[in-house]
């Protein structure tokens, strides 16, 4: 109001002073006159006359008039009275528009004489005009980020009136973001100001109606309006905002491409451009994520476009940004944590770190072999490995420490066996499936000299044809050693023996490189029939190993003896002569020739026949048997005829060999006697008493055999109790030697035993004179209580000796068996008469009991000892001689039977018996078989030997010697 009030005064004052300018320049040139506007025609402005000093004649002489300036005459001077007034109304702000100062200029035009005079209006101003606005809403865009006091200059309501009638102030309808600033230009006209009080926020208010008012200083005040519309421009002041600033997913490994990893959402407050989001990585994101994931830049989709490798990377921290589109562009970033998961795609791996190859092959157990780790790229149970070897191997793992393995020993090695291994080491993972992988070398043995050399058999036997060349070979024995190189280099030699009394050297020499044995000098079967040869291998490693094995040689029989007649006896330069009883019928044995032939075998089958001639067919002859008997009856006048015939014993051999034997035959009741000295010269007893002489021995001798095995029970029964209450009742046999037995203590030297052989493929047995071996076990004699010659028992089970020697013994058991379960003789064992021994001339029927008729003479030490080995090797004897042969000298073949025995001591005898054995084949087999299982060892005790083939033994061979020599 103070302003307004100034300025109202100040006019006042403008005003007085141009009316007194008026009044002065009414004397000048120039007349100035003052009107309102918008007064009506004919309002007076002045009196021109007046001021003129003209009267109104004077005005009309000189003939007044009003020129104007303008195109329109707004003025008139009226000729009567001389004033000047208005002829058209006068718009200020039309004529003058804005200007503050409004006039108009007119001419005053005086002829007679002709003058001009200047008129001045000024034009006043009335408050006629309101003030307006140009637009009746006014549309302003502010943006939100506009800071409180920012000014936004507004448009101006316009007023035409000036002074103050014109527009004087403004106001703005009441808000809480904005104020109205009023500005006055340097022309003195005034604008609007619109003024931010507050911050503003598009995203809590985005636009304002406001009514903007203004006034001006007439009386009464006018005013004019307008509306603000007011826009709040959106400012780029809202970045995006993700869901989850930091999110966290799991991948597995080995996805394929184009796998939805996960989706991202942002949201931006902001509008337009501003609020438009595109998703992508962050600039200083790593080469690799960019290789192994894509952003979509609309949808906000991670997907996978690489191989994703849970080895190279567990986890991956992608950064992804959400850029909107304002200028500048606001980002929201967001962590992405990507988990990968394992698979089980990576196969564990085995590395040979070292290797110690060849080894020794008696290295220790738990030597170390070979060094070894496995990895596997995978985690948890996927790379969980475990090693194994594959089993059969001498070898395991050991663990060191972590992953990291020690190849092993775990037994014994032998290169012998298996010279290198081919060890396959495996690495399987935990997973599922589990995964597996393997290494394989090789682990090479070195040489050990840890083998003895080897013969190809385990004895060797070979056959030498007696009158042999010297230095020819023999025999041939081969060992291998299974070791390498100096280990497995061999010679031969042979060890040190004596055969006879000879240095084995004097025989046989052998070959060191190849094995070859050949004989020193001719060899005699007759003389020697078999021997051994010792000998030994050594290899050349150190310490060098040896191996012995036992050559047999067999000297082969050769038909170079002549068969020898030992029975009858007679002088070599004459005639047999013999006698023959007139009252002799048919079959009547006149005597029994017995042959020997130093020979073996089919050389030593004798055959008996009688020459053709003018007597042949008085008589026959046994052709194996040689019994020499008659054929007829002797007619009366033949008494004191002798009649001459030849017999020819030969051989067997080829070519046979023969002798011829003269004999003369007498018939004579006289020499009858003579010639039968096993005949009984005293009546017999069963003449006398009509009793049968078989039956009489017979009562006697069962008699003699119930009280021989009663006392020999009974004094067994005693010893066997004295031993046990004396501490030895473990002992195995109640038996005992007879210590003072003479027959013992006359042959200290002689030590007679039996003793199974079972070198090379033949097994015999062989009666042993001299000393027993150490550490060899025999069949030794165990001698009855009762009996008065020296009768074999078998005391223990057979083992073998270190010579490969099998010996055989009874225990007492077998021994109380034994004269416990002893039963009568078989009823198949017979004799047959030409068997039976006594005189020449014994009657009897073809086949007599046993036990009838007394020996020729006892048997001898041999012959028990020949009956004992028939026995124990009953069963290889029946395999290698045949049927019938019952364990005879192997000089007989398996044809030859008992019926071919050409003499007694040939047959075989059960000591303190007088029978013999016959050819009956299925009791010869039973008998075999009994004796068998009661002398041969058991089969759990010692390896069953093969039978032999149907052959000479040595056994045999040595038998048949020592009887000759008997």
């Amino acid at each position: 109001m103070d302003s307004r009030q100034r300025k109202r005064s100040g006019g006042g004052r403008l005003w007085r002073l141009c009316f007194y300018l008026a009044c002065v320049s009414s004397t000048s040139a120039q007349l100035s006159y003052s009107v309102s506007e918008e007064l009506n025609p004919g309002s007076v402005v002045g009196n021109i006359a007046k001021d003129l000093s003209l009267t109104a004649q004077r005005m009309v002489q000189r003939r007044l008039r009003v020129v104007s300036e303008s195109k329109t005459q707004y003025f008139e001077v009226k000729q009567a009275t001389g004033e000047l007034v208005i002829k058209q109304k006068i718009d200020r702000e039309q004529l003058c528009e804005l200007s503050s100062a409004c006039s108009l200029h007119l001419q005053i035009v005086l002829e007679d004489p002709l003058d001009s005079q200047r008129v001045v209006v000024d034009i006043l101003d009335v408050n006629d005009n309101a003030p307006q606005f140009s637009t009746s809403n006014i549309s302003l865009e502010i943006s939100e980020a506009a800071a409180p006091a920012t000014r936004f200059r507004l448009e101006s309501a316009h007023d035409p009136d000036v002074g103050t009638n014109s527009l004087r102030t403004y106001h703005l309808a009441a808000n809480d973001f904005f104020i109205l600033n009023m500005e006055t230009k340097s022309d003195g006209s005034k604008f609007p100001e619109l003024v931010v009080d507050k911050p503003l926020d598009r995203e809590t208010q985005a636009s304002f109606r406001l009514l903007l008012t203004a006034v001006d200083g007439g009386q009464p005040e006018k005013s004019g309006s307008t509306l603000l519309l007011i826009k709040i421009l959106d400012v780029n002041d809202n970045a995006p905002v993700f869901d989850e600033p930091v999110k966290t997913v799991k991948l597995l490994e080995n996805v394929v491409r184009g796998t939805l990893v996960t989706k991202l959402n942002a949201s931006d407050a902001d509008s337009g451009n501003n609020g438009e989001i595109s998703f992508l990585f962050s600039k200083y994101t790593p080469e690799r994520v960019f290789n192994l994931f894509s952003v979509d830049s609309k949808s906000g989709e991670i997907r996978v476009k690489g191989d994703v490798d849970y080895e190279k990377a567990v986890k991956y921290h992608i950064t992804v940004q959400a850029r909107d589109g304002g200028s500048p562009a606001m980002e929201g970033s967001c962590n992405v944590i990507v988990d990968i998961i394992d698979a089980n795609d990576n196969t564990p791996e085995v590395t040979l770190t070292s290797l110690t190859s060849p080894i020794r092959e008696d290295s220790a157990p738990e030597t170390v072999i070979a060094l070894i780790s496995a990895r596997d790229l995978d985690s948890g149970l996927n790379g969980k490995v475990t090693l194994s070897v594959q089993p059969g191997l001498p070898f395991k793992l050991n663990s060191a420490f972590g992953m990291h393995y020690s190849l092993i020993t775990a037994g014994n090695l032998d290169r012998e066996t298996v010279p290198e291994y081919t060890v396959v080491i495996k690495a399987t993972d935990a997973g599922s499936p589990p995964l597996s992988s393997q290494t394989t070398f090789v682990v090479k043995l070195s040489d050990v000299n840890d083998n003895a050399p080897t013969f190809s058999q385990p004895s060797y036997s070979v056959d030498v044809p007696e009158n042999n060349a010297p230095s020819a070979p023999i025999a041939a024995v081969l060992a291998t050693d299974p070791d390498l190189g100096d280990n497995a280099r061999i010679s031969y030699s042979i060890l040190s023996s004596m055969v006879q009394g000879s240095p084995i050297s004097s025989y046989v020499y052998i070959n060191p490189e190849n094995g070859h044995i050949y004989s020193m000098r001719s060899l005699d079967h007759e003389q020697l029939n078999a021997f051994r040869i010792e000998v030994q291998a050594r290899d050349a490693g150190v310490p060098p190993r040896t191996a012995n094995v036992t050559v047999h040689v067999f000297v082969v029989d050769v038909n170079d003896n002549a068969p020898v007649i030992v029975h009858p006896s007679y002088p070599k330069d004459k005639r047999l002569e013999l006698t023959v009883p007139p009252s002799a019928g048919p079959g009547h044995l006149i005597n029994k020739l017995v042959g020997v032939d130093a020979d073996s075998g089919h050389n030593a089958w004798l055959f008996y026949s009688i020459t053709p001639g003018p007597n042949a067919g008085m008589f026959r002859i046994g052709a194996h048997s040689g019994e020499l008997r008659t054929t007829r009856k002797w007619a009366e006048e033949e008494v004191g005829s002798t009649y001459d015939i030849m017999i020819i014993i030969q051989d067997n051999g080829d070519p046979p060999k023969s002798t011829y034997v003269n004999i003369t035959v007498t018939v004579d009741e006289k020499g009858s006697a003579i010639d039968a000295p096993a005949s009984p010269r005293h009546t017999p007893f069963y003449h006398r008493t009509g009793m049968s002489d078989i039956t009489l021995y017979l009562i006697i001798s069962l008699a003699c055999v119930s009280a021989v095995s009663f006392i020999t029970f009974a004094v067994l029964m005693v010893r066997c109790l004295r031993h046990q209450d004396s501490g030895l009742g473990d002992s195995d046999c109640c038996c005992y030697g007879r210590h003072r037995s003479s027959r013992y203590h006359q042959r200290p030297g002689k030590d007679l035993h039996l003793q199974l052989n079972t070198d090379g493929p033949i097994r015999y047995m062989e009666v042993v004179g001299g000393p027993q071996e150490p550490h060899t076990r025999t069949y030794r004699p165990c001698y009855s209580t009762l009996s008065s010659r020296s009768d074999f028992v078998f005391m223990k089970t057979p083992m073998l000796s270190h010579n490969n020697t099998l010996n055989m013994t009874l225990s007492r058991k077998h021994l109380m068996n034994s004269a416990c379960e002893q039963k009568p003789p078989n009823n198949d064992w017979r004799f047959t008469q030409g068997q039976r021994p006594g005189p020449s001339g014994a009657t009897g029927g073809p086949e007599v009991a046993m036990g009838t008729g007394p020996w020729p003479q006892p048997p001898t030490e041999a012959e028990q000892l020949q009956a004992l080995m028939a026995a124990a090797n009953v069963s290889e004897a029946t395999a290698t001689l045949g049927p019938g042969t019952m364990g005879l000298s192997t000089r007989y073949s398996p044809q030859f039977t008992l019926q071919h025995v050409p003499d007694y001591r040939q047959n075989v005898y059960i000591p303190g018996s007088t029978a013999t054995l016959t050819s009956n084949p299925q009791q010869q087999q039973a008998t075999a078989q009994q004796a068998a299982q009661q002398a041969l060892p058991p089969p759990q005790v010692s390896a069953q030997p093969e039978p032999p083939k149907a052959a000479q033994t040595p056994a045999s061979k040595k038998k048949s010697t020592k009887k000759e020599k008997k």
